[in-house]
């Protein structure tokens, strides 16, 4: 690949779905330059699963190789019942799966996924990070002024706003209310797997579904230990109240739920919860030689397990407009989101859907667990076209 010249593209935020563009970037041959405020850059939080779409492109992108002896291959997918502990469904994660798909499907810890990126995108020449926040910009003929907090402004060819959820880029960009409070609050839990009192699905994925809440657990770090995530609707915020999600809510959620369940309780670090939002679908994400990724542009629950994977699509998508347009930014990112416009609005939608599912009470409890287990393990018709992977959904 020859390389591009000119002035850099600015990446606005050094997370997952910002390396992730700044490292397919780069492999076209641009010169990158990432922007982030912390001082150290580093991804907080616990566990991330990665499916065979975000699997492929960890591997195309050279980071498979690095992140390996941190990953951890589940056998199954399993959904619980959380009341009666009853087997529900599962997708199983054998060899007609990665026939299916190509790959298998792993969970890892999100510091080690994104410790790999970093080092994959330090080892490409066209790559440089600088700690800094970008505050605003400015489209001119040819270029983007990119204005930094510590009063910088820098030239730019282009610019991605990935800086997350609540993105000062995309705020510019789309007219709407910004991120959707849902009322579920997750609190998690990292401990050595021999502390786990229930082994009978220790090398699955498995998700207890309760009324109004659920608990998922898989292995992380090389299966060393056990990633413990608890989400509940909480019914403070139901009420209106501004102060919801307390750790006295978090027990009272799953009084519905069997001992085994509440037991579980005990492996969750109580002093610090996540509050979770989503954004609505948008219509366009680009103004000028500026554009979106990511949660920036597409922030979704976590039901689907591809928030992440999604920005990693992103990357792919944008990187390969670029190449083919490399003197046309502005119509090389307008092909981009025509690309991914509807794909991530399917994936917010399905994920609200699929939370409301594995919250089922009641009856819709009862039909669930029904309807759920006249599935084929084998065959995951309800996330295929997610598995199949972005490249299916490139325009030609």
């Amino acid at each position: 690949m020859s390389s591009q010249s000119g002035l850099p593209i600015v990446v606005a935020g050094g997370g997952i779905g910002g390396l992730c563009a700044a490292l397919a970037l780069a492999r076209e041959g641009f010169p990158v330059e990432v922007l982030e405020r912390a001082p150290e850059i580093g991804e907080i939080g616990y566990g991330i699963q990665i499916a065979p779409n975000g699997h492929a492109i960890l591997k195309k992108l050279g980071v498979m190789e690095i992140l390996e002896p941190q990953v951890f291959y589940p056998d199954a997918l399993i959904l619980m019942d959380a009341v009666d502990l009853s087997e529900i469904t599962r997708i199983q994660l054998s060899d007609r799966f990665v026939e299916r798909y190509k790959l298998p499907y792993f969970v890892v810890h999100r510091r080690d996924l994104h410790a790999a990126l970093i080092e994959a995108c330090r080892r490409e020449r066209n790559f440089s990070f600088e700690e800094g926040e970008v505050t605003d910009y400015e489209n001119h003929d040819g270029h983007v002024l990119v204005h930094c907090s510590d009063g910088r402004s820098l030239k730019a060819k282009a610019m991605i706003g990935c800086e997350g959820l609540r993105s000062r880029t995309r705020a510019r960009i789309v007219d709407d209310c910004g991120p959707r409070p849902t009322g579920y609050v997750v609190y998690r839990g990292l401990v050595p797997v021999d502390e786990i009192s229930n082994k009978d699905h220790l090398n699955s994925m498995v998700i207890y579904g309760g009324p109004g809440c659920h608990i998922v657990q898989y292995r992380l770090r090389g299966g060393t230990v056990m990633n413990n995530v608890a989400t509940f609707q909480s019914p403070a915020y139901g009420r209106g109240e501004a102060e919801y999600g307390t750790p006295d809510e978090l027990s009272s959620a799953y009084d519905q739920c069997a001992p085994e369940v509440r037991d579980m309780l005990k492996y969750f670090a109580l002093e610090k919860n996540w509050r979770l939002h989503d954004l609505l679908p948008a219509t366009n994400w680009t103004d000028g030689n500026v554009t979106l990724l990511g949660d920036s542009a597409h922030a979704t629950l976590q039901y689907l397990a591809q928030g992440a994977i999604m920005a990693m699509e992103d990357s792919m998508a944008l990187a390969r407009e670029m190449a083919h347009r490399p003197d046309d930014v502005n119509q090389a990112m307008l092909r981009y989101q025509s690309q991914r416009l509807n794909r991530t609005a399917r994936v917010i939608t399905t994920a609200r859907l699929f939370g409301e599912i594995v919250h089922a009470r009641g009856g819709e409890r009862l039909l669930r667990n029904e309807l759920a287990r006249r599935r084929d393990v084998h065959i995951p018709w309800e996330v295929d076209w997610l598995y199949r992977g972005e490249e299916s959904q490139a325009v030609a």
